[in-house]
C-alpha cells in the first residue's frame, strides 16, 4: 500500500498533523512476528503459575465491566502499594495454573497525568516497584477506534505479549461502524483480538483462551518500533513518537475499511438536551433530587422496619433463651451485652444496608447507562471552586441524604487525589441524621423562626464544604490544580440486570466485611462505659440506673468544661454529642435519656417545644450564663461539623486508610469547635 493512499485515510486527531514522509507505515501488516524482546532475545515459554495479566485501557471503555464479569465475587478492592489509588485484583484458575489479574485505571497515555494513570502506566511497564506483567490486555472502544488505536501503538511498542479486548462493538454496528475482529488483527500483524461485552460476559471464555495462547509472545505491527521500558525516558519516547502512532493508526483504519461517518448517533441527540446550557443542568439537578430522595425516603422504611420489627424478633428470640435460664436470667448484665450492646451494633450495620444498597444501584444505573459523565460535564465550572472537577458533584450532593453512601460514590471518580478530597469534605454535608438535632433546638429556642434556622444550617453547610475544600487544596492538595476538563462521553446503553446485581451484592458484602466489625466493637465499649457504676449508690454492672453515675457520665462531666467558651459546658450536651459520634440519629434520644424525659411516640417539633425543649433550654441558660440562643446555634454549628457517625469513619478507613480516616476526625473536631466558639462569642453579644 502506498503512503499517499495512508494519508489519505487518515483518521481522528492524525489529520491535525504534518504528514510524515519516509516511514512505511503501510507495509503489509502480516510481515514478520515481531514476538521477540527489545533486544532481540527470542520469546521463551513462560512459568506456568501466578502469570500476571494486566488489564488496560482508557476510561469508559467496558474495560472494568469485562474484569468483573471474568472474575466476579472473586475480585477484590485493594491500594496500589505506597498510594490512594484503588485497584481490582483477584487470582484466576485455568487448567492448572494461577493467574494474578489486574485491572488498572483508566488512562489515554502511558505518560501520566495523575497518580491513577501513574499506577496503569507502572504497572504496564513494570517499574518503580511493580511486577513486569507477563502480559497485557489492552481494552479497545470499538465506537472511537482511532483515539484507542493511538493508545494500542503504546502498549505493543513496550515488547509485552498483548491481547486485545474489542468492547462496544454491538454499540459501533448500530452506528454503522462495526469492526471486524478478524480484520483488525490482520491489520495488526496478527496480534489477538477477541470481541468482548463486559456487561453480558459474551466473549470473556475465549478471551482467557487466547491469553493462554499468547503468553509465549506476539507479533510486533510493522511500522511499530519496540522499546525497552526499563531503559526508555518515558516522557520522550512518548512525545517523541506521537506522529509516527497517529500515522500507524490511521493505516490500520484504512486496512480495515473503517470510515468515518459523518452521522447523527442516538446519543448525538440527547446530548442536545442534557449538554445544554440550561437544559442540562435543569435535567441533571432533576436527576440529583431524585437520587437523593431515594437514599432517604426509599431507605428510611426498610431502615425502620430493621430497626424496629427485626430488633424486636431478635430480641425476642434472645428473651426466649434467657426464660429457659429462670425468670431472672434476663435482668443480668449478659442479657444487657447482648441486646444492648452486641444487638445494637449489628442493626445498626443492617440499618446501613438500604441506603448503601440503593446508592450502589444508582450509581451503577448512572455509569453504565452513560450519564454521570454527562452530569461531570455539566457541573465542571461549579466544581472548580475547590480545586475538582464535576464528577465530585454527586457524592457531596449524595453526603445530604447520608454520608455513607456518599463516600461510596467517590469511587466514581478517577484520580485519586480527587477522591480523597472529596472523601474528607463528606462529612461536612448535613446528612439526614443531624436534622432531628436541628428541629429539637430550633423549636425549644426559635420556635417562631425554626423553619429558617434549620435551613440556615443547609446553607451553612454549603459554604463550609467550600471554605474547608479551598483550605485543604491550599494545606493539603498542594499539586491538585484545576486543568482541562477532557473526557470521553461513552455511548448511551441499557445496563445488564444481572452483572448489575452482582456488582451491588460485592460491593455491599465490601462495606459489612470492612466496617460492621468497628462499628459494632465501638456501641459495645459505649455499652460497658455507660454499664460500670462510678459511685456506691450507682447500682451494679449492667443495671446503672442514672447515665451520669456511670463511668460514661463521668467522662462527659470530664469533657464538659471544653465547650465553657462554646455556651453548653454542661454533661448532658457533652453526653449527646459522644453518643453522636457512634450515630448522630441518637443524639435527641441521649438527650431524652440524660434529663430522665420519655418524649413517646413526639416528633421532633413536639419534643423541642415540649418538656425536653424545656430542659434543654433551661441547661443551656445556665451553662451560657443567659445567653441560651447563641450557646443553642453554637451547639448546632458543633453538631454540624464534628467527627460524623461511625460508620462513616469505619468507610473512610476502608476506603483511604487509617491516617486519612484520622486526619477527617480531626479536622471535623477542630473545625466544629473553632465555629462553635467563633459563634458563641459573637451571637452572645447580639442576642
Amino acid at each position: 500500500m502506498a503512503n499517499t493512499k495512508c494519508h489519505e485515510g487518515r483518521r481522528g486527531l492524525a489529520v491535525l498533523l504534518p504528514e510524515r514522509h519516509g516511514d512505511d507505515c503501510c507495509a503489509e501488516h502480516a510481515g514478520g512476528d515481531h514476538s521477540a524482546d527489545p533486544h532481540g532475545h527470542a520469546a521463551t515459554p513462560m512459568a506456568s503459575h501466578h502469570r500476571r495479566v494486566v488489564f488496560i485501557g482508557n476510561p469508559n471503555v467496558g474495560k472494568s465491566s469485562m474484569f468483573n464479569a471474568i472474575l466476579g465475587a472473586r475480585a477484590r478492592v485493594m491500594n496500589a502499594p505506597g498510594t490512594t489509588v484503588l485497584l481490582e485484583r483477584g487470582d484466576y484458575r485455568y487448567d492448572d495454573q494461577t493467574w494474578d489479574l489486574i485491572d488498572t485505571p483508566g488512562t489515554y497515555s502511558l505518560l501520566p497525568l495523575s497518580p491513577d494513570e501513574q499506577v496503569a502506566a507502572q504497572a504496564a511497564i513494570g517499574n518503580d516497584g511493580n511486577a513486569e506483567p507477563d502480559l497485557i490486555v489492552a481494552t479497545l472502544d470499538a465506537t472511537n477506534i482511532a483515539r484507542s488505536l493511538y493508545f494500542l501503538a503504546m502498549i505493543l511498542e513496550l515488547g509485552r505479549p498483548t491481547v486485545v479486548a474489542l468492547t462496544m462493538n454491538d454499540l459501533a454496528a448500530k452506528n454503522g461502524a462495526e469492526v471486524d475482529p478478524k480484520a483488525l488483527s490482520r491489520a495488526l500483524s496478527g496480534v489477538p483480538v477477541v470481541q468482548v461485552d463486559g456487561r453480558t460476559g459474551r466473549g470473556t471464555a475465549r478471551l482467557m483462551q487466547v491469553i493462554n495462547e499468547s503468553f509465549a509472545g506476539t507479533p510486533m505491527p510493522a511500522g511499530l518500533h519496540p522499546v525497552d521500558p526499563q531503559e526508555v525516558d518515558v516522557k520522550q519516547w512518548v512525545e517523541g513518537r506521537a506522529d509516527e502512532r497517529f500515522d500507524w493508526a490511521a493505516c490500520v483504519i484504512a486496512d480495515i475499511n473503517l470510515e468515518d461517518r459523518e452521522r447523527s448517533t442516538f446519543s448525538d441527540r440527547i446530548d442536545r438536551v442534557l449538554l445544554h446550557p440550561v437544559g442540562g443542568i435543569v435535567v441533571f439537578l432533576a436527576v440529583m433530587f431524585l437520587v437523593f430522595q431515594a437514599t432517604t425516603w426509599l431507605a428510611g422504611p426498610a431502615q425502620d422496619w430493621i430497626d424496629g420489627d427485626v430488633r424486636d424478633w431478635i430480641t425476642g428470640g434472645i428473651d426466649q433463651v434467657f426464660a429457659l435460664f429462670g425468670p431472672d436470667a434476663a435482668d443480668g448484665w449478659l442479657h444487657g451485652l447482648l441486646v444492648d450492646g452486641l444487638l445494637d451494633g449489628i442493626v445498626t450495620v443492617l440499618t446501613f444496608i438500604p441506603p448503601m444498597g440503593i446508592m450502589f444501584i444508582l450509581l451503577s444505573l448512572l455509569e453504565d447507562s452513560g450519564y454521570l459523565a454527562r452530569a461531570a460535564f455539566v457541573m465542571d465550572r461549579a466544581m472548580r471552586l475547590v480545586g475538582l472537577d464535576g464528577r465530585a458533584f454527586l457524592p457531596i450532593v449524595v453526603g445530604f441524604g447520608c454520608n455513607l453512601p456518599a463516600l461510596a460514590a467517590t469511587r466514581t471518580l478517577p484520580d485519586s487525589r480527587q477522591r480523597v478530597l472529596t472523601g474528607m469534605l463528606i462529612p461536612f454535608s448535613s446528612c439526614s441524621a443531624r436534622l432531628s438535632v436541628y428541629l429539637v433546638l430550633a423549636y425549644a429556642f426559635f420556635r417562631e423562626q425554626a423553619g429558617l434556622v434549620v435551613f440556615g444550617m443547609y446553607v451553612f453547610s454549603i459554604v463550609l464544604i467550600l471554605a474547608v475544600g479551598i483550605l485543604l487544596r491550599k494545606v493539603k492538595f498542594h499539586s491538585l490544580e484545576p486543568e482541562p476538563f477532557a473526557m470521553s462521553l461513552p455511548p448511551y446503553q441499557c445496563p445488564r440486570l444481572l452483572v448489575l446485581v452482582k456488582s451491588v451484592l460485592a460491593r455491599l458484602w465490601g462495606f459489612i466485611r470492612g466496617a460492621s466489625s468497628i462499628i459494632v466493637t465501638m456501641i459495645v465499649i459505649v455499652w460497658v462505659l455507660q454499664g460500670i457504676p462510678a459511685t456506691a449508690s450507682a447500682g451494679s454492672f449492667g443495671d446503672v440506673e442514672d447515665v451520669h453515675e456511670s463511668v460514661y457520665g463521668v467522662v462527659a462531666d470530664a469533657i464538659a468544661p471544653v465547650f465553657k467558651p462554646a455556651g453548653f459546658d454542661d454533661w448532658h450536651a457533652s453526653a449527646a454529642l459522644m453518643t453522636g459520634f457512634v450515630a448522630k440519629e441518637v443524639v435527641v434520644g441521649s438527650l431524652s435519656q440524660s434529663y430522665a424525659i420519655d418524649t413517646g411516640d413526639e416528633t421532633e417539633a413536639e419534643e423541642g417545644s415540649g418538656s425536653l425543649g424545656t430542659a434543654i433550654a433551661n441547661s443551656f441558660e445556665e451553662s451560657s450564663g443567659g445567653h441560651g440562643k447563641a450557646a443553642a446555634i453554637a451547639f448546632l454549628l458543633f453538631t454540624l461539623a464534628y467527627t460524623p457517625c461511625l460508620a462513616t469513619v469505619a468507610e473512610l478507613k476502608r476506603q483511604y486508610g487509617g491516617k486519612i480516616a484520622a486526619q477527617t476526625v480531626g479536622l471535623g473536631l477542630v473545625t466544629a469547635y473553632i465555629l462553635a466558639v467563633v459563634a458563641f462569642q459573637l451571637l452572645r453579644l447580639i442576642i
